[in-house]
């Protein structure tokens, strides 16, 4: 016999946490169904184990989405600023790093422990080691897992997406979401290094601005044994699209002709790759510079190199996929969708939050934000 609650939420990472503890808080029945053995394993690995759990310049312009409104009400009604609140109730010391991300100072296993204290709190039903088979519904939901079956009036799906399988992703929401109707955009990596040929540089790093398109971002890179990584790549890897050119800006702050011409003048016996290592990385600098003294070469010369220097043009062949991408860009469509509750307008009573909602947000703590905030709209109305 089928055990009732007023929710059962699907998932038990940041998104569906959040929802299970607001539901909770309104003196709702909840239910928390984690297939894993143990909740929030994407909060546990983030931010090198310390959680980058939010930033504090979120703004509905650093989300993707098919509709970029979407996000606004969600963001607006839970804020970066009230999850702040939530982690200093729970005196969990926290450190600004760059660009507003916002870490704990010890650990993400606080982040985690802070969301079942809350739930803990409420009655929230948190059980792990549950795979759900089947998600169907009459008057009510019927939810059946390889571990008994259960019903309720609503249900949230907040399984995430389709990145890094091996902590157990996989397509459930996506695929429920179709079972009912709802229309879902193209899905793929995003926040996820880019495959090319480069030369054998792996472990090099150094400060760039990236761009495709129109879309820049000034941060580190990383030359790997497959291609191109580091945030600055992370980053414009949302944007990027197959056999879409990058540009990459090396020396984003200097102008690197003026300084070539005048070390010209002032050093022109010194090896050309050896005054560029003053720049960037020396095995970087002796793989751009061709060989000579600078005495020896002419101003139009060193205008071409500045000019590749400024705008180092590749063509990925791809990226390295869904294993080793943060996020997934894309999901279920926001127009099946309540931006002020996440409740799929076609069907009541059902609700898609976090990852698999088509809305993916920047590297350094977006995401969790939208989790949380998108997490908390749900709690709010189921």
């Amino acid at each position: 016999m089928s055990q009732p609650y007023d929710v059962i939420v699907a998932g038990g990472g940041a998104a569906g946490l959040m929802c299970a503890l607001r539901a909770g808080q309104r003196g709702r029945r909840v239910l928390v169904l984690e297939h894993a053995d143990k909740v929030g394993k994407k909060i546990l690995i983030s931010g090198g184990g310390r959680c980058n759990f939010t930033n504090l310049g979120n703004r509905p312009e650093a989300f993707l989405s098919a509709n970029p409104h979407f996000c606004k009400s969600a963001l607006a009604r839970y804020t970066q600023h009230d999850f702040i609140a939530l982690v200093e109730k729970h005196r969990i010391a926290w450190h600004e790093k760059t660009l507003g991300q916002l870490f704990c100072d010890g650990s993400a296993r606080q982040i985690v422990a802070m969301l079942l204290a809350e739930c803990a709190a409420v009655g929230v039903d948190v059980r792990v080691a549950h795979r759900i088979t089947a998600v169907d519904k009459s008057d009510r939901f019927s939810v059946r897992t390889d571990r008994g079956d259960f019903d309720a009036e609503a249900v949230v799906l907040a399984t995430g997406g389709l990145s890094i399988p091996k902590m157990g992703a996989t397509s459930f929401t996506h695929d429920v979401a179709r079972r009912f109707g709802l229309a879902l955009t193209e899905t793929r990596p995003a926040l996820v290094p880019l495959t090319l040929k480069v030369p054998d540089l792996a472990g090099v790093s150094l400060d760039v601005s990236a761009r495709v398109g129109r879309t820049s971002f000034r941060e580190a890179m990383l030359f790997t044994h497959r291609g191109l990584s580091g945030p600055a790549i992370l980053q414009i890897s949302s944007y990027w699209r197959d056999e879409q050119e990058i540009a990459i800006d090396l020396l984003p702050d200097i102008d690197a002709a003026t300084f070539l011409k005048e070390r010209k003048r002032t050093r022109p016996k010194a090896e050309l790759r050896t005054v560029l290592a003053e720049l960037v990385p020396q095995r970087l600098a002796a793989h751009l510079a061709p060989d000579g003294i600078l005495g020896e070469r002419r101003d139009k010369e060193l205008e071409a190199l500045a000019r590749n220097l400024k705008a180092w043009r590749m063509t990925p062949t791809g990226s390295e996929g869904y294993a080793k991408a943060e996020v997934t860009l894309g999901g279920v469509d926001t127009r099946e969708l309540s931006s002020r509750t996440m409740a799929a307008t076609k069907v009541k009573g059902l609700y898609v939050i976090g990852e698999a909602v088509d809305v993916t947000g920047w590297l350094g703590g977006y995401n969790f934000q939208w989790a949380w905030s998108s997490g908390w709209v749900a709690g709010e109305a189921a």
